[in-house]
């Protein structure tokens, strides 16, 4: 067992952390007040390379690992979760399909353009009524003089209305059944007639990406963007939330390291009677229980970032550690609130946008208890 990382990544890994702390960290506060998205940090994560890290160089990708793809969202997470999930939504749900199933026409015409960061991909699974129940999807698609004609609504999609925006791939029914039966995927380019997208939804965090509601009527796109074997969409979207979860404990990594930034610069400044506060008990055993915890959850992340990349089953551990660390970020950054006093409630101070930022890490990619009953199942339960 190997826990030294390679040059490669730690050379990507403290890039990254440089760009996080000198291009993002001085406009994440004025970005989330704004609700903006971020179209020039997104434009130097592509010229960074960042937008395709682990995608194939051949079509403009780094190559990297899952393991390396781990480490540059934790250093963004650290900083700004909405830059973080802008690039991660991105790679694993909205760009991961067409490099994992994509045919080879398909991936010459989208794979550059995404993994240059020129051009956002999303991924469109969840419904009105199928969210944590996916299989549950009501979006319909036929086939019509060689069209797939589309009607059908998703929600709470992620990059899919920006001006940068190239395509999702959304999950349909493809046999004309209203639930159960065939799914498939299939890509819609925007600006396709018929797909619209909705305004941006009033969300808690996460305020400077792009998250909003789509909706499909008499939508027709090609036959051909049928994104691998009909009837397999199922089993394909389940494989994407599998290799998303470690991007999401990453997230979740990420951000707790943040809160835990913040808390202790805090307690070392901040002076009551007469010493820091870092002097105080009561402070060193909160940040003393986060460093513990926080360690703990980045080797579980890291160890199925690992189990990914070797080829092996990593659905038991992606699972457990998107379940541990987004209840770490919870807990990390109520803390860390905690410890800044009345100043933690002040937006000016991050803690703030760290802690309404850490719940959706409970709930997005599959919620706390679908986790559990993922971990069960592969237990035997």
């Amino acid at each position: 067992m190997d826990f030294d990382l390679t040059d490669e990544q730690r050379l990507l890994r403290d890039t990254v952390r440089d760009f996080a702390r000198s291009e993002v960290a001085p406009v994440a506060e004025e970005l989330d007040r704004t609700k903006a998205f971020p179209y020039e940090i997104v434009g130097k994560m592509g010229e960074l390379g960042l937008m395709g890290i682990p995608f194939p160089e051949e079509y403009g990708g780094g190559g990297a690992d899952t393991l390396t793809y781990a480490l540059a969202v934790e250093e963004l997470a650290r900083v700004d979760s909405s830059v973080c999930i802008t690039m991660a939504a991105h790679i694993s749900l909205g760009t991961m399909p067409i490099h994992l199933w994509g045919t080879q026409e398909q991936k010459a015409e989208w794979l550059p353009e995404l993994t240059s960061g020129r051009r956002l991909a999303a991924f469109g699974l969840t419904e009105p009524e199928a969210g944590t129940d996916a299989g549950a999807t009501r979006t319909r698609a036929r086939i019509d003089d060689g069209e797939w004609v589309i009607d059908g609504a998703k929600q709470f999609i992620t990059n899919a209305g920006t001006d940068i925006s190239g395509c999702v791939t959304i999950t349909a029914r493809t046999d004309g059944s209203g639930t159960g039966g065939e799914i498939s995927n299939i890509i819609v380019p925007n600006g396709t007639p018929g797909y619209e997208q909705g305004e941006p939804y009033r969300k808690m965090g996460w305020n400077a990406s792009d998250t909003r509601p789509l909706t499909f009527d008499s939508c027709r796109v090609p036959e051909e963007s049928l994104l691998g074997r009909r009837g397999e969409g199922f089993k394909q979207f389940l494989q994407i939330l599998d290799g998303g979860r470690i991007g999401v404990a990453a997230m979740g990594v990420g951000l707790a390291q943040g809160a835990l930034d913040e808390a202790l610069a805090y307690a070392k400044e901040r002076r009551a009677f007469g010493q820091p506060i870092s002097k105080f008990q009561a402070i060193q055993i909160k940040i003393a229980d986060l460093s513990a915890e926080l360690e703990a959850a980045r080797l579980l992340t890291y160890k199925a970032a690992i189990l990914k990349d070797r080829g092996g089953p990593f659905t038991l551990t992606a699972a457990q550690a998107k379940l541990k660390t987004g209840r770490l970020a919870v807990r990390a950054t109520e803390e860390a609130v905690q410890i800044h006093g009345g100043y933690g409630y002040i937006e000016e101070y991050p803690v703030c946008r760290f802690y309404r930022d850490a719940k959706v890490l409970t709930i997005g990619e599959g919620t706390d208890e679908v986790q559990q009953m993922v971990i069960a199942r592969q237990l035997g339960c």
